[in-house]
């Protein structure tokens, strides 16, 4: 290691380990010494020089020297830039003023030199302040610097600021974790799905056929009313994990926000004014209305709660762009325009560990009782699945703001919303249905409700079976089934299947999203889906439905 005199701002050319910096020490002749002795002085002066302009030409790093006390006596443009000091301004102050209040208290930086004197040198990441008082997330490296006689004259020091990879990483490991959650939450709710299609199926057909007794008729109308709380519950949680199938339409968000703010009037505490601002020029989307109806609404009684004595909630639409920059931060969504709705409310506002946390399903801050959790994971699925982005602005005492971005639609067509049938359809004659389920309490309420409404019904419980009996009953018209099927699933069954009966009509199930259906939140091109759980009218809708079409 060689060493140079810590002087006059002087940087000594020391060993400093970081890949940035590279110090070129031309080789010496061994045959000549008293060329090699004379010639020395020059060639490190050279050396020196050249150091110091290397030095001097990184802006990304601080880089500075510390006398053995640790004050600063040497400054590159890159310090000044990243701590803000310029070196007159921070020449013989000590380097602990890069550090928090509470790390000088902890006596951080002088740990930091004692590391560096007995082990060589100190490497730790964590907080740091620049002159503004501002906080910046660093990676510090302290060398020692050691004299002939083997004693300190001072110390290396480079510091980055490595706040926005910081933030990077960690907006990556809050996707990676919630898409785990997501992942757990959505096979719970495919299953409970599947229960409760059978168990709101058997209170139905009881209610249709029990006697006229009003305890027994109270029984399975609050048995209903708590199987069809549970089928929400698993819906929400569906939403989140970005299993749910949407239905997504060209949509216009200002007619939307205008008759969703209407009804928030009439549902709202009236100590709760509510104003809409709407932009001019909206560009329209392609969205599940109904869904951000939900989802708006999850937000609106979320503003309500956080203003107990009333207060003024502010609905805001408006055209937005994304940039590149603003796309590589936050990983999950692409560069382009989108529409932005956002709620803002007086309330009581977040703090930052609870704005941190507010997308986690089932984390709340209401008391115990009054809330599931999910509402905001909802929001958040719903608008992820759509191809959105939503972001969160509050502090404490000043209310909050939410903002939904969702992208904008280059189609002109509008398609219009078809009216639901209010008379439960029937079977014609000689109209014959397969349905293939695996569960087989889901596969017995299918077919016998098919069955009561009139249709001749084969039933298999996987897609080899359904196969087989597709050769042995050509007059098979609609094939009915679920789309998680052990072996060969749903989709791979429909091909094999429309291979052997060009004409064969399908109608799919599910209890959430799956790849073999739906992709980036919709339906595959001329897919027909029943989602899970379902009650009689709506199977016989739906199956009244196809077999009608032409």
């Amino acid at each position: 290691m060689r060493s140079g005199k810590v002087a006059d701002g002087v940087i000594p050319t020391a060993s400093i380990a970081t890949e940035n910096i590279f110090v070129f020490d031309p080789p010496q002749s061994d045959q000549d010494p008293q060329r090699n002795t004379e010639g020395r002085a020059p060639v490190l002066h050279a050396s020196e020089l050249q150091f110091q302009q290397l030095v001097a030409a990184v802006t990304d790093c601080a880089i500075y020297m510390l006398d053995p006390n640790g004050r600063v006596v040497s400054w590159n443009p890159g310090a000044e830039r990243i701590k803000g000091y310029t070196q007159e301004e921070v020449a013989g102050r000590h380097f602990s003023i890069f550090y928090t209040e509470e790390e000088r208290a902890d006596a951080v930086p002088d740990r930091a030199l004692a590391t560096a004197v007995r082990e060589g040198k100190y490497e730790a990441e964590g907080w740091h302040v620049r002159k503004d008082g501002t906080r910046f997330w660093a990676s510090v490296l302290i060398d020692a610097i050691r004299g002939p006689d083997g004693e300190i004259v001072g110390f290396a020091k480079i510091t980055r600021d490595m706040t926005e990879r910081r933030d990077m990483q960690e907006q990556l490991n809050h996707a990676q974790k919630m898409e785990a959650i997501g992942q757990l939450t959505g096979g719970v709710a495919h299953d409970f799905n599947n229960l409760l299609t059978v168990i709101l199926g058997g209170l139905d057909f009881i209610t249709r056929h029990i006697p006229a007794d009003e305890r027994l008729q109270r029984a399975t109308d609050q048995a209903t009313r708590a199987a069809q709380r549970a089928a929400t519950l698993t819906q929400q949680l569906l939403a989140f994990s970005r299993r749910q199938p949407l239905n997504p339409k060209p949509t216009d968000v200002n007619q939307l926000v205008t008759a969703f703010s209407e009804m928030l009037r009439r549902t709202l505490s009236e100590e709760i004014s509510i104003q809409t601002v709407l932009g001019g020029g909206l560009r329209r989307v392609e969205v599940d209305a109904h869904q951000l109806e939900s989802a708006l609404l999850n937000l609106a009684v979320n503003s309500r709660d956080a203003m107990p004595n009333g207060g003024r909630l502010v609905i805001e639409t408006g055209n937005a762009r994304i940039s590149e920059a603003q796309a590589a931060r936050y990983l999950d969504i692409d560069a382009g325009e989108y529409v932005m709705i956002r709620l803002k409310d007086s309330g009581v506002g977040m703090s930052s560990e609870v704005m941190a946390r507010a997308f986690e399903p089932f984390f709340t801050t209401k008391p115990l009782g009054e809330g599931t959790g999910l509402g905001l994971s909802q929001v958040f699925g719903f608008v992820k699945q759509s191809g959105g982005h939503i972001s969160l602005s509050s502090e404490p005492g000043q209310g909050t703001a939410v903002s939904i971005y969702l992208p904008r639609l280059t189609a002109e067509t509008m398609d219009e919303e078809a009216v639901s049938p209010v008379v439960v359809p029937r079977a014609r004659p000689n109209e014959t249905i397969l349905v293939v389920e695996d569960d087989d309490d889901l596969r017995i309420y299918s077919t016998e409700s098919l069955r009561e409404l009139g249709f001749r019904v084969l039933e298999a419980h996987n897609g080899p079976a359904a196969l087989h009996m597709l050769e042995q009953h050509p007059e098979v018209m609609l094939l009915f089934t679920d789309v998680g099927l052990p072996g060969i699933d749903g989709r791979e069954l429909v091909e094999e299947a429309r291979r052997r009966c060009s004409g064969l009509k399908v109608l799919f199930t599910t209890g959430y999203a799956r790849d073999a259906i739906v992709h980036r939140g919709r339906l595959d091109p001329g897919v027909e889906l029943l989602t899970k759980p379902f009650t009689r009218v709506q199977l016989a809708t739906r199956v009244r439905a196809i077999l009608d079409a032409g």
